[in-house]
């Protein structure tokens, strides 16, 4: 790798880190970079997975103020992401890719609906829920989240490209809770799917260690920078970027 294709790594990382926090799909930043230096789309996206661990942590402890009182639902959702995330990594290395990646953008397309109507949807889930005299909302989601959850974890084990917009997408529908509470638990859950995606690669996938450090480092840095833009966007902001980015990451995979 030349310095200047380092320095297009690295600067990919910060990116990628910083829209992963503030949304996701950071993914879409860092892995056509990859490619360009000349590494095997799926050497690519294993060294992409292991460097964007360092840049999950870091967006999560950057929203940990909006993580308090929220353990209970980590626990719950993050065990259902780490089985995702695994059968996700074992199906990358075991399926053809053409196969998985034609309803990608099908499910960035249905996340992208479910941000913009999310609002509507959970005021007329919880009239209809308090008419029929039950709980305006689970507080955990229920089963219809667990299962929605294991997919898309199991997509982000994969390749993870608009991953946050799938969780945001979800649990901004069935969770009855502020968006940068459900945004600061998005964060725990990329970090988890990515750590057992990664420590799974360690063992049986190749992988270019270059370019783990220079996105590793890249994405620390722009995890924090991402948690302080990402708290100030008011709901309606953070939803229009979670719109302009899930658009722009259908355009690119189709167009790849």
């Amino acid at each position: 790798m030349s310095p200047w294709e380092a320095a297009a790594v690295f600067a990919a990382g910060i990116g990628a880190g910083t829209i992963n926090t503030i949304v996701g799909s950071g993914t879409l930043i860092t892995f056509p970079v990859l490619l360009a230096t000349g590494l095997s789309p799926v050497t690519a996206n294993v060294s992409n997975t292991l460097g964007l661990v360092p840049g999950s942590l870091s967006g999560a402890i950057g929203y940990r103020k909006e993580l308090q009182g929220q353990r209970a639902r980590i626990l719950r959702l993050g065990a259902v992401s780490l089985i995702g995330g695994l059968a996700g990594a074992v199906l990358l290395l075991t399926l053809p890719s053409d196969s998985f990646n034609t309803i990608v953008p099908v499910l960035i397309g249905l996340a992208l609906v479910l941000v913009v109507l999310q609002p509507r949807l959970a005021a007329a889930l919880r009239r209809r829920q308090e008419a029929a005299g039950g709980p305006a909302a689970h507080p955990d989601g229920g089963t219809p989240l667990l299962a929605g959850m294991l997919l898309a974890s199991a997509y982000g084990g994969y390749f993870g490209a608009a991953q946050g917009v799938l969780y945001l997408g979800l649990m901004g529908l069935l969770l009855h809770d502020d968006l940068q509470r459900i945004n600061a638990v998005k964060n725990v859950l990329a970090a988890l799917v990515n750590g057992i995606a990664a420590v799974f690669f360690l063992f049986v996938a190749d992988f270019d260690w270059t370019a783990v450090v220079l996105i590793a480092v890249g994405s620390t840095l722009g995890g924090q920078i991402g948690a302080k833009v990402g708290r100030r966007l008011p709901p309606t902001a953070l939803r229009a970027v979670i719109v302009a980015v899930g658009t722009i990451a259908i355009v690119q995979l189709l167009t790849r």
